[in-house]
């Protein structure tokens, strides 16, 4: 096949649009939960919230874990610790609510991140990254 070759040479690249938009979506969900953005008006959440396992903990480390993904830096790390913190969400919230399937209990996006970032910790940032630029991916 003629054009499988350039699709083989650009596949690097899509690894690290992957990774981009992936972790833009992560922190999106981070934002929500630290600062109501960006549906809504611009609010910190209290520091007694910050300290819950969620909005606090989640909403950091989807956020800041996001940002670090975004970027790519300590990619590999980050993005095994944000897959686990998707496994503990699909199971802790979204697993025992009256249904099994992801798509019925909503736990879909859970799953998907989940495996995204599991992914990505074994593939790397890809070439648009600090990693990379660091000579560490």
């Amino acid at each position: 096949m003629a054009g499988s070759n350039s699709w083989t040479k650009a596949s690097p690249y899509f690894l690290s649009i992957l990774r981009i938009v992936a972790a833009f979506l992560f922190m999106c969900h981070g934002a929500d939960k630290l600062f109501h953005l960006p549906g809504g008006p611009f609010t910190l959440i209290s520091s007694a919230k910050l300290f819950t396992l969620a909005p606090g903990l989640a909403g950091i480390l989807e956020f800041g874990g996001g940002f670090l993904l975004l970027i790519g830096l300590f990619s590999r790390p980050i993005a095994f610790i944000l897959s686990g913190e998707m496994a503990l969400a699909y199971f802790m919230v979204h697993f025992p609510v009256n249904h099994v399937f992801p798509y019925l209990n909503g736990g879909d996006g859970a799953v998907l991140f989940c495996f995204v970032f599991l992914y990505l910790s074994a593939a790397g940032p890809g070439p648009w990254s600090v990693d990379r630029a660091r000579g560490r991916a």
